[in-house]
């Protein structure tokens, strides 16, 4: 009995494999791209979809953090690709978070805008959040206050506070998204933290900071002396 010849693409990803439990650093991008597909389409060459994910986003990291949309525009991309891809993303917006909520004194608002980054940076839309802080400077909750559309998200200046009362915070630094890619602040972003100022004044509350990010860079109003 003839046996049945094996996928040509069995042998190329076992050599895969073997560069990067070997030399890791030895393999191209999209080969990298390459085994990320295959622990979801196991019975597929991936490379012909890891090259085109890799051209159609400009770099590994530009289509790991491709939005779900945005992976529909891709031929060959199957559900299952889209629900990995937010796995992973979901892991590395934890990373980026672990920092600032590891529950040791805050040395740098900096240490925010890397979660704030991690979290919403290649979101489509704008997302407001808040880190909460103690006496000591430990982010006792770092916490979504609101979501809006791809160019303004409605704030409430009074229910930050009233998160901040129960939280018991004394102070808070305050984050959110441009998913146009400019992290410099609109007017509207001006007059806002402006406002949330003037409340969390009234009631003892200090505002370090308002820290406006995309997924490379951020903008922080105390460095630019807006605070």
């Amino acid at each position: 009995m003839k046996q049945k010849q094996k996928p040509h693409y069995v042998g190329h990803r076992q050599r895969l494999k073997e560069k990067l439990a070997g030399e890791p650093r030895s393999l191209a991008d999209y080969e990298i791209m390459e085994l990320v597909l295959a622990s979801v389409l196991p019975r597929r060459d991936t490379k012909p979809l890891a090259k085109a994910l890799i051209e159609r986003f400009g770099s590994l990291k530009d289509a790991m953090m491709a939005r779900p949309d945005q992976l529909d525009e891709i031929k060959g991309v199957a559900a299952g690709v889209k629900y990995h891809w937010q796995l992973i993303q979901e892991l590395f917006a934890r990373m980026g978070e672990a920092q600032a909520r590891s529950g040791e004194p805050l040395s740098d608002p900096v240490e925010v805008a890397r979660a704030a980054m991690a979290r919403i940076g290649n979101k489509g839309t704008e997302e407001f959040w808040a880190a909460f802080l103690d006496s000591k400077n430990r982010v006792i909750a770092w916490e979504q206050v609101s979501k809006g559309t791809v160019n303004a998200t409605p704030v409430f200046p009074r229910e930050i506070m009233a998160t901040a009362l129960r939280l018991e915070a004394v102070s808070i630094i305050l984050a959110h998204n441009h998913p146009g890619g400019d992290p410099r602040p609109s007017s509207e972003d001006i007059l806002l933290t402006a406002r949330i100022q003037e409340t969390a004044q009234a009631l003892d509350i200090r505002v370090l900071d308002h820290l406006v990010v995309t997924d490379t860079e951020f903008y922080s109003f105390n460095d630019h002396g807006r605070m």
